[in-house]
């Protein structure tokens, strides 16, 4: 019901999503079709889904939407979109690019500016990153790399934040920390992610796809495991197999204070 009440920031109607466009207007390619959903303001929203289910789809078109109607969501890719060449610094800089003159962007790459450096100092220092401002993307690990990203997203300072796995490469207690900091400042946000005890115990909504169709649009109170189970089909697999060797175990929210459980 509290839901319901928030105000829609973004909503499809029976909407086919997908990708391309003929020259007529219609899709090339139907992800996900006839989809209906709505993102509220406010709503912590967990995306389920095998790969290739159409999560990133539908985080791109939700990203589209936005800036259609002028209003642009923090972005964090799930390629992480980095300059390998460019530093820590200036790779997260660039999450406010189109906020600087031309003229200032390019004296950055030569001397940072004095403002965005301690910006990103003290934001590189939260997500784990302190001292490596001036190394490059190209030298860093894969969860290191991660950081960055999600630094950068954070760095655009804006209210809804999309973010197609972006805790896919850091461990389930780094993890936790990273999802603390996009929670202080982002109020919306949608992300997409193959944690499910994650989405039960940090987030308050779950969409859950599976072969192109929303199956799963509840709060995540109302949720349990084996109704996540079921969009994946090798949710049965035995112990040991590859799908639960690749998948960490998640820590129990009570033993993490960033944790947001549930009561």
């Amino acid at each position: 019901m509290e839901s319901e009440q928030r105000r829609p920031l973004v909503a499809f109607a029976a909407e086919d999503l997908g990708h391309g466009r003929d020259g007529h207007g219609r899709l090339d390619s139907v992800v996900l079709p006839r989809l209906t959903l709505a993102l509220r303001e406010g709503e912590r929203v967990a995306l389920l889904g095998q790969s290739g289910s159409g999560k990133s789809t539908l985080l791109a078109e939700l990203r589209e939407l936005r800036e259609r109607l002028g209003r642009r969501a923090a972005w964090c890719p799930q390629h992480h979109g980095l300059v390998p060449a460019l530093a820590v610094y200036h790779n997260v800089y660039m999450g406010r690019l189109p906020e600087h003159s031309a003229l200032a962007n390019l004296w950055n790459l030569v001397r940072p500016l004095r403002q965005p450096w301690r910006e990103v100092e003290a934001l590189c220092e939260q997500v784990g990153l302190a001292g490596l401002l001036r190394r490059p993307v190209g030298r860093l690990s894969g969860g290191q790399r991660q950081r960055v990203a999600i630094a950068r997203a954070l760095y655009q300072s804006r209210a809804l934040f999309l973010g197609d796995e972006p805790v896919a490469s850091v461990d389930p207690h780094q993890a936790l920390r990273l999802l603390a900091l996009i929670d202080a400042r982002h109020a919306t946000q949608v992300v997409a992610l193959h944690q499910r005890e994650l989405a039960l115990t940090h987030f308050d909504r779950v969409w859950g796809l599976r072969d192109g169709r929303l199956v799963i649009d509840a709060p995540s109170r109302e949720l349990r495991l084996a109704d996540l189970d079921a969009l994946y089909p090798d949710a049965d697999a035995p112990a040991g197999s590859p799908r639960e060797a690749a998948t960490p175990a998640m820590p129990s929210p009570e033993a993490l204070p960033c944790a947001r459980g549930r009561p």
